[in-house]
């Protein structure tokens, strides 16, 4: 009716149309777009998802000799791993998962560095600082406010960083998924969001945690762009992220990007999937592995041949064997470290956990020293200081 006074609205709903993802997942692969991607990137990315099958195997294996602690394989999921890596420059930073080592690798960070959390030694292995990259995260999707907070802080200092924060899709059902999405679209944060949806959330499918068409439509509620990609063609991961990448760092503001893909192995060496799914809808994700799917692109393209693939399974197998010698050495660990890495200045807390702690290694080091010598007096026919007089 004429008249009726119209509410005073703060800002103009935005069309929510250009927010959406495609009804399918992109895809390069078997489309008019294979034909354009570039053969140097290509070959690239085949020797990152070699080397990535191959690291994946070796470190389950590390878990079966007692190496490992633990390990979450992301054998099926390599696509997405390696063009993550791929598409970030030297300056910008990478927000790992726990399932995330192959990345990091990819990175550039040392292999055994990248492992060494899943050993059991340190916290994290290698210098964040160093590598631009962040510590590999257990607690799902803590990591995402990290990342949305420091690439708000470069951009407020004018530095030209954009931060991706990789998640699985498990970690979407996590408070800090959504608090990071609404800070990063709010601030207009140059930070890409990658959800590898690799089908379950240990034994919980897709279905029972979401209701949402798919989990790329969640960005629109946040006011950000969604994209929805093949996570196992890797030319199209790479296309995708490449382009979410480069809005944000020309102040376009964040991308949710859904990466559809499989884990075809256990949720780690703990895990028993026979449990909650079958073995056809696994053999089924095996037929449309990323490796042997990129392998049959350039073998069509007259980009692969024998010697080609052969030379990048042995440097594969190189990188292996390194790996396996040098975690079969103990490492030397310093309980002490404990405190040196917390705080640029440490609390009365710490001061006072760290004197307890050296008190208790100092006994321990003072006993141990005083049986050694009791033995070697025993042995002797010597009265030790527990004998007689």
């Amino acid at each position: 009716m004429t008249g009726r006074p119209v509410p005073p609205y703060r800002r103009e709903c935005p069309a929510a149309a250009a927010l959406l993802p495609d009804e399918r997942p992109f895809r390069v692969f078997g489309t008019p777009a294979e034909a354009a991607a570039d053969p140097a990137l290509l070959l690239r990315l085949y020797g990152g998802l070699v080397r990535g099958r191959r690291f994946n195997t070796q470190a389950t294996a590390l878990t079966r000799q007692g190496r490992l602690a633990v390990y979450p394989s992301s054998t099926g999921q390599e696509a997405c791993q390696v063009a993550a890596a791929a598409v970030l420059a030297e300056r910008d930073w990478l927000f790992p998962s726990y399932r995330d080592s192959l990345a990091v690798v990819a990175r550039g960070v040392d292999p055994v560095e990248a492992l060494t959390l899943l050993r059991g030694d340190r916290h994290t292995g290698y210098d964040p600082y160093r590598h631009r990259v962040a510590p590999l995260c257990t607690p799902l999707a803590t990591q995402l406010p990290h990342a949305v907070g420091l690439a708000h802080a470069a951009r407020l200092k004018g530095d030209d960083v954009v931060a991706l924060a990789l998640v699985g899709d498990g970690g979407t059902s996590e408070g800090d998924f959504h608090e990071a999405l609404n800070f990063a679209a709010v601030w207009r944060a140059p930070v890409v969001f990658l959800v590898q949806n690799n089908g379950f959330a240990i034994s919980v499918p897709l279905a029972k945690q979401s209701a949402a068409p798919t989990l790329a439509h969640k960005a629109v509620g946040y006011g950000m762009p969604g994209r929805l990609v093949d996570g196992n063609d890797v030319a199209a991961v790479h296309m995708v992220l490449a382009e979410a990448v480069e809005r944000a760092r020309g102040g376009g503001g964040p991308t949710l990007v859904e990466a559809v893909t499989y884990r075809v192995e256990a949720h780690t060496n703990a895990d028993d999937p026979a449990r909650y799914r079958a073995d056809d809808e696994v053999a089924a994700w095996r037929a449309y592995d990323p490796v042997d799917l990129l392998a049959g692109v350039l073998r069509g393209r007259g980009l692969l041949d024998d010697a080609v693939a052969a030379r990048a399974a042995g440097e594969a197998e190189e990188m292996a064997a390194r790996l396996r010698e040098r975690m079969n050495a103990d490492p030397v660990l310093d309980p002490m470290d404990l405190f040196g890495q917390v705080y640029a200045r440490r609390t009365g807390q710490l001061e006072e956990q760290a004197r307890g702690l050296r008190a208790e290694l100092d006994a321990a080091a003072e006993a141990a020293e005083a049986a050694e010598t009791d033995a070697v007096a025993e042995a002797a026919g010597v009265p030790g200081r527990g004998g007689a007089r």
